[in-house]
């Protein structure tokens, strides 16, 4: 496990030696602490899940009022880009599907599951973007790719139990967790993809995608929609329009306005986040086999950021 933080630090520090000055002033701008906070943002989300939950809010509802009230305010400048993104609907349709289910399973995973778990599980997308980056983008499977993928795939054997996978499955939980991992890595590549669409556009297709699924998913439920009191609704309406807009924006904006690689690394600041305010809060112990799993999702998400840098490194020069 050192030797593989030495040989990431290493290859990092190598590949940014000849932009030091440019490095040095980037840490520090506005796009970083923006990432950051955004990061820390994703990271804390499950403390209002549980005050939710706690004031008798359900999931799906949650979920289905707080997305519907995002697109509802991010609707007007939707239709004022439609100019912008009418040639690329077929990519906005790929973002409301890989986002919608993105989103939606991450958000009841961390509702219904445990935070750490969740996080970690979710983390495992390091395997999910190796992967989809060699498939839909034709990118070489290289010596470190290769550890990164081993390291995230030996993480997510040890957080869902090592050898014990072989007598049980993974439940439902760890299932959304993994789902909400692979659904963002695609989302992710589809975003990419679509670089002449604002981001604005973009992250509407996703909220809509979202309520879209979880209104199909209420719809055809037996039982009928019951929800709180109008205080708990209006704080989930806010929960929409101010939490999850803003940190969905200040990443989307962040990543726009940073190098790949450097990006993926601060973005590992949501998994800390929620694996110490977690212990800290809720008091969840993380058991040896749990912190050998953690550390090693890091380690996978850190090889690919520094993968990531010397692939800037490599086009800028």
């Amino acid at each position: 496990m050192i030797m593989i933080f030495i040989v990431v630090a290493c290859r990092f520090r190598n590949s940014t030696d000849s932009h030091s000055d440019n490095a040095m002033q980037m840490r520090f701008s506005l796009p970083v602490v923006v990432l950051l906070l955004s990061s820390t943002g994703w990271g804390l989300t499950w403390l209002p899940l549980r005050y939710f939950e706690s004031a008798g809010l359900e999931g799906p509802p949650l979920i289905f009022i707080a997305f519907a009230s995002a697109v509802m305010f991010l609707f007007p400048a939707f239709i004022r880009q439609f100019d912008c993104w009418k040639k690329g609907l077929h990519l906005l349709l790929l973002i409301a599907v890989f986002g919608g289910i993105a989103n939606l399973s991450f958000q009841s995973a961390l509702y219904y599951g445990d935070v750490v778990r969740v996080m970690i599980l979710f983390y495992l997308l390091p395997i999910w973007s190796v992967l989809g980056g060699r498939i839909f983008l034709g990118e070489q499977i290289d010596f470190l790719r290769m550890v990164t993928l081993a390291s995230a795939i030996c993480g997510g054997f040890l957080i869902l139990g090592g050898m014990e996978l072989f007598t049980r499955m993974p439940d439902m939980i760890d299932m959304l967790a993994i789902l909400s991992g692979f659904s963002f890595a695609m989302n992710n590549l589809v975003f990419r993809a679509a670089q002449s669409i604002p981001v604005t556009s973009k992250v509407t297709a996703m909220f809509i995608g979202v309520a879209f699924f979880v209104g199909i998913f209420l719809y055809f439920q037996a039982k009928p929609l019951e929800l709180p009191g109008s205080d708990v609704t209006f704080f989930a309406v806010l929960y929409g329009v101010l939490w999850l807009t803003l940190i969905t924006f200040g990443t989307q904006w962040g990543v726009t306005h940073l190098d790949a690689g450097r990006a993926s690394i601060i973005i590992v600041m949501e998994l800390v986040v929620a694996v110490i305010s977690a212990v800290i809060i809720l008091g969840q112990p993380l058991t040896a086999v749990e912190m050998a799993g953690a550390a090693l999702v890091i380690v996978a998400a850190l090889l690919e950021g520094a993968r990531e840098e010397q692939d800037e490194v490599r086009k800028a020069t």
